[in-house]
């Protein structure tokens, strides 16, 4: 039986929130902070003192350089009333780890509507290229007469073109 209730958190701020940093689509310390109603140092604190629950593919620390991109990103402040230090980013698994570190009911909830979100961003990934391999093989099933149309319907589908500069290393692809 499905139960309706009001999220604490609308899906498209979580959804805002998430980042992509190192090929790993993550929410910043201070996001999560906001999002579970406490401080920042709180948080951290807390994972501190948990370092062995948040292994390499649960959090990353963001380096000097990638916080500079997300800085001219807007995404951190920059001015002098923000950090001082690097943040931390929290992976989907990282995410559902924090509810465990910081105990609350609004954690609990608040991480169920971010898995929630995740997992909503990885059907829409998922859709898109599912819609992409069925007009290619739609477009080799008819020949040229349709071609216009697929071309047209293929700008549709594109991602809005903005300029944004890819944060971490991204290693080549192996041959």
């Amino acid at each position: 039986m499905k139960t309706t209730s009001v999220a604490l958190v609308p899906q498209e701020q979580i959804l805002r929130s998430i980042v992509v940093i190192r090929g790993h689509r993550v929410i910043l310390d201070a996001d999560m902070a906001k999002l579970y109603a406490v401080q920042t140092r709180v948080l951290v604190q807390a994972v501190k003192r948990n370092l062995s629950r948040f292994p390499a593919d649960f959090m990353l620390k963001v380096t000097p350089k990638e916080l500079g991109i997300l800085r001219s990103q807007n995404v951190i402040s920059s001015s002098w009333g923000g950090r001082r230090t690097a943040p931390y980013a929290f992976t989907e698994n990282g995410v559902a780890m924090l509810s465990t570190v910081l105990r609350s009911k609004r954690a609990i909830a608040v991480n169920i509507e971010i898995m929630r979100a995740f997992v909503r961003l990885r059907e829409a990934v998922a859709t898109h290229a599912a819609l992409l391999r069925k007009m290619a093989a739609l477009e080799q099933k008819y020949d040229g007469q349709f071609s216009v149309v697929f071309d047209a319907i293929r700008r549709l589908m594109a991602p809005a073109r903005t300029r944004r500069r890819q944060i971490g290393f991204t290693p080549a692809k192996k041959k």
